[in-house]
């Protein structure tokens, strides 16, 4: 018979690492559809970096009063320069090559802006190795809780 907390033990650990393989699983697909909204204060500012394979699209609305934006997209993509912006601007791209697109936007108006950005993206190496801690830390809660049913340690 095993020990009430080797079972809670198993189930816990074999939950994180089903969820940490679920997570791994879907974050090795070539691209990441994100859909985002932001909100930029009068007078603030905010940098976007966009990383994408090649043939990516790539949308963003941007509604204000007034604003500043610097667009560069890797290789003949969308390039523009400093230039200043009123009421609306719809940015619709395709990446030409695999790289990083780096968009800074300065509110000069007096309300606020509001973006909506819908992205291709490239997954986040870093993601795919917080998975596999995830999945290593089921393992060792799953061999912590079969210890128990070898010999109870002393104090337990």
């Amino acid at each position: 018979m095993l020990a009430t907390r080797t079972i809670i033990g198993i189930i816990v650990g074999s939950l994180v690492i089903g969820l940490g393989g679920y997570s791994l699983v879907t974050s090795l697909a070539p691209t990441i559809s994100m859909n985002e909204n932001f909100v930029i204060g009068s007078g603030e500012s905010a940098s976007f970096s966009i990383p994408a394979p090649k043939d990516a699209p790539q949308y963003m609305m941007i509604v204000g009063d007034a604003f500043d934006l610097k667009l560069a997209s890797p290789g003949d993509g969308l390039n523009i320069p400093n230039t200043s912006y009123k009421k609306e601007l719809v940015l619709d791209w395709t990446h030409t090559e695999e790289g990083q697109t780096i968009i800074v936007i300065q509110n000069t108006g007096a309300s606020e802006l509001e973006i909506t950005a819908n992205t291709n993206q490239t997954p986040d190496p870093f993601g795919i190795t917080f998975d596999f801690m995830v999945i290593t830390s089921g393992v060792i809660i799953l061999g912590f809780s079969l210890g128990f049913t070898l010999r109870k340690p002393k104090g337990f």
